[in-house]
């Protein structure tokens, strides 16, 4: 018996859907990461305070995060002593703005292949 056209369809949409979901970029796919890089995004630069409250996170948990993403090329991060306080701007790298737009792209591809279901 041969599938409905419907069926098809289906089958089609969510062999999509799984090549884009495995094609995410595990770097940028994580929480705290993306909202680091999407903040960045429309920011030229933000401190670590800044980022800090904007993401409502710890001290260390976005050290971890900005860490990763800098040694995946994606964020900068500059340190400077003002007196005796540390302060820490982070910005956002070429390939870390490159690397946004194919994770956003890879997310449309997943939302549309849904929508077709």
């Amino acid at each position: 018996m041969a599938k409905s056209s419907g069926s098809a369809a289906r089958a089609d949409g969510a062999r999509t859907a799984v090549r884009a979901s495995s094609a995410l970029d595990g770097v940028i796919h994580e929480r705290l990461r993306l909202g680091i890089v999407s903040a960045l995004a429309v920011n030229d630069v933000l401190s670590f305070r800044e980022l800090k409250q904007l993401m409502q996170a710890t001290d260390g948990n976005l050290s971890v995060h900005a860490r990763r993403l800098e040694a995946a090329g994606y964020v900068s991060c500059s340190k400077r002593f003002t007196g005796r306080v540390p302060h820490t701007e982070f910005r956002l790298t070429a390939a870390g703005r490159r690397a946004l737009e194919s994770y956003v792209a890879h997310m449309e591809t997943l939302i549309r292949a849904t929508r077709d279901r």
